[in-house]
């Protein structure tokens, strides 16, 4: 139990310097590059709302606070599905260059904060 909790400790505290080094740098959170990050990896720019909540292992309730509150930010919006019931969830231009932004930021902290560290 020792080990596991070491290990569940440095992995936190090693994602918790990634996270403040990104949103320092791009005022994103984790949720943010999180969903635009999956937005643009798994959905070519758009996903169904039940799809990105259960893609981040979010409820729909907890995503759908969140979406509302990067939506006042421009970097995301919300549109109903045409053929069927459900809303497609769609990065904007703002969204796309906040993450193509936060991209380097994160990839450099994970390098400073983890694989830097690593030893042969």
């Amino acid at each position: 139990m020792r080990i596991w909790h070491m290990w569940k400790g440095t992995f936190q505290d090693i994602f918790g310097r990634v996270v403040k080094d990104m949103s320092e740098h791009t005022g994103l959170s984790d949720g943010d590059f999180g969903i635009l990050d999956r937005l643009d990896l798994y959905g070519n720019g758009k996903l169904r709302q039940q799809e990105l909540a259960d893609s981040m292992d979010w409820t729909k309730s907890r995503l759908s606070h969140h979406l509302t509150r990067m939506e006042r930010r421009d970097l995301v919006l919300r549109r109903p599905l045409e053929t069927d019931r459900g809303v497609q969830v769609i990065i904007t231009a703002t969204g796309k260059s906040a993450l193509d932004d936060a991209r380097p930021i994160v990839s450099m902290a994970i390098r400073k904060h983890f694989l830097d560290l690593l030893t042969d």
